[in-house]
């Protein structure tokens, strides 16, 4: 699950769900994760996938500002290693959502492999996968209100 680091404030409750039978292999959300970046509060739900303790993908969708970690988040050091901007034109924060979801689902397995974890990602059952993203999916869902909130708050900038 996400590090939680010294002045980041998070707004509801973490859920994770298994990905793989035995449960090595599962997946998290964060409904509302805020952080500050150079005087900018920025936030919204954070997604991603863990293999046993460590967090190996992670997609920040924050508006504007969101972005993804590929590779082995926890395994390559700092953040921008693994840092990658949501493709061209996508946005917002629920479509950052889906098309977080669309990836762990289509390519989960990949991007395991490409972070060095080719067991785990011979782990996933695609039943499970299915079952834990619609559960992530409605917990954003319940929990849309928590960004609204933060940024009424001003705890995180607004977006065009």
């Amino acid at each position: 699950m996400a590090t939680k680091i010294a002045g980041e404030t998070y707004l509801g409750e973490a859920v994770t769900l298994p990905l793989s039978a035995d449960g090595q292999v599962s997946v998290y959300v964060w409904p509302c994760r805020i952080l500050t970046i150079q005087g900018t509060g920025m936030g919204g739900p954070t997604i991603g996938v863990d293999v046993g303790n460590t967090e190996v993908i992670r997609y920040d969708c924050h508006d504007t500002p969101g972005h993804w970690h590929k590779g082995g988040y926890d395994l390559l050091g700092r953040p921008g290693n693994s840092h990658v901007d949501f493709p061209e034109g996508l946005v917002r924060v629920a479509d950052q959502v889906e098309w977080a979801l669309s990836e762990i689902k289509d390519n989960g397995a990949e991007l395991l492999s490409n972070a060095e974890q080719a067991d785990a990602a011979k782990l996933l059952d695609s039943a499970m996968v299915d079952k834990a993203l619609e559960g992530i999916r409605a917990h954003v869902k319940k929990n849309e209100g928590l960004r609204v909130q933060a940024i009424a708050d001003q705890l995180i900038a607004p977006t065009e």
